[in-house]
C-alpha cells in the first residue's frame, strides 16, 4: 500500500526532537521515514554510531519505540536474536503475537566494513528483519575517517589531500549489489529527498517474509562540508548525477525507481561539497574523469539489470 502523506500527521513520531545529531544530519530524517511508513509495532537495534550516541545517551532517550544498542559490528546479529527469541516466546504461548517489525540501523562503517560478516550471516540464516544502512560515506562519529563506502578522491582525515595523495585512492564497495547477490527477498537503494520512494520501500521491506536491506544515502554536513539547509538538495544531486541511483531488487527482479530526464555530470555533485574542493583544480581533472567513468559504468550495469539499457 502506497504511503499517503495526509495520514502521516496522525502518527506518533518514533524519534523526537531534542536529540544530539548535528543540524542538517539526514539520519534522523531517514529513521523517521522508515519507521513511520510501517503500520506495525517496531523494535529497533542500532550499531554504535552517530544515530545511537546522539539519541540514546543515558539517562535520556529520543525514541518512542523499543531500541537496543549493539556494539559497532553486530546490530544485525542482535536484531536477528531478538526476532528468534520473540518467535520462540510466541510459539510457547508465553506472549501474544503483535506481529512486530524488527529493524537494525547501522552506518556505513558498521555495515560496509566492520559488520559485513554479521549482516551476511543473519541474511543467510533467513531471519525476518530489515537492515537500514545510513550511508554517510565515512566513519563520521569517530572523526571523518574513510570507509569502503567512500568514493575515489574524497578528502577524509585518513585520506588527506596533498601533493602525493589526492584523497581516497580507491572506488567504493558496491554493497547494495553484494546484498542482492545473497538472493534475499528484498534489497533497495534510497535517499531521503525522495520521501515517498523510501517510505514505499520500507513498507515493502516490512511486507516480505525474511531479510530485507535498504541502503540509504545520508548527508553529513560536518564530514561533507555542506550547509545544513542543503541536506536534501545534496541527495537529490546524487540521484540526478547517478552517483546514487534509486532502485530495488524484489525477489530477484530489478527495478529502476528514478531515471533523471537529464543525467548531470558528477562535477555538479563534487562542486556542492567542500570535501571535494581539491578535485576542482586543473591538476585533478584526470581523477574527476575517473570518477565520471566509474559512475557511468555502474549506471550502465544497473540499466542492464533493470532491462532499460
Amino acid at each position: 500500500m502506497a504511503v499517503v502523506l495526509r495520514e502521516l500527521h496522525n502518527k506518533e513520531i518514533p524519534l523526537t526532537g531534542g536529540h544530539g545529531l548535528c543540524a542538517g544530519c539526514a539520519e534522523s530524517i531517514i529513521a523517521r521515514q522508515v519507521i513511520m511508513a510501517i503500520d506495525r509495532p517496531v523494535v529497533a537495534a542500532m550499531a554504535t554510531g552517530c544515530l545511537e550516541v546522539s539519541t540514546s545517551r543515558f539517562p535520556w532517550t529520543s525514541w518512542n519505540i523499543p531500541i537496543i544498542h549493539s556494539a559497532f559490528e553486530n546490530a544485525a546479529t542482535t536484531i536477528s536474536g531478538v526476532e528468534a527469541a520473540y518467535k520462540a516466546l510466541v510459539r510457547k504461548g508465553r506472549i501474544e503475537d503483535r506481529n512486530p517489525v524488527f529493524i537494525a540501523f547501522g552506518g556505513d562503517g558498521a555495515t560496509y566494513d566492520i559488520g559485513l560478516q554479521w549482516l551476511s550471516g543473519a541474511v543467510e540464516r533467513g531471519h525476518d528483519f530489515i537492515y537500514v544502512c545510513l550511508n554517510n560515506e565515512a566513519y563520521m562519529n569517530t572523526g571523518i575517517q574513510r570507509s569502503s563506502a567512500t568514493i575515489l578522491g574524497t578528502w577524509t582525515t585518513t585520506t588527506p589531500v596533498g601533493s602525493v595523495v589526492p584523497g581516497k585512492p580507491q572506488w567504493r564497495k558496491n554493497l547494495t549489489g553484494i546484498m542482492a547477490a545473497h538472493n534475499m527477498p528484498y534489497v533497495a537503494q534510497a535517499a531521503p529527498h525522495a520521501w515517498r520512494d523510501i517510505m514505499n520501500k520500507a513498507q515493502r521491506a516490512a511486507e516480505v517474509k525474511g531479510p530485507a536491506f535498504i541502503n540509504t544515502l545520508s548527508t553529513c554536513p560536518r564530514g561533507w562540508r555542506t550547509d545544513p539547509e542543503n541536506t536534501l538538495q545534496i541527495t537529490r544531486l546524487a540521484a540526478d548525477t547517478c552517483i546514487w541511483p534509486l532502485f530495488e531488487v524484489d525477489h530477484g527482479q530489478w527495478k529502476l525507481n528514478y531515471r533523471p530526464r537529464e543525467k548531470l555530470p558528477v562535477t555538479e555533485w563534487l562542486e556542492a561539497q567542500g570535501r571535494f574542493r581539491h578535485l576542482l583544480s586543473e591538476d585533478n581533472k584526470p581523477l574527476v574523469q575517473s570518477i565520471q567513468e566509474a559512475v557511468d559504468r555502474e549506471w550502465g550495469e544497473l540499466l542492464q539489470h533493470c532491462g532499460q539499457a
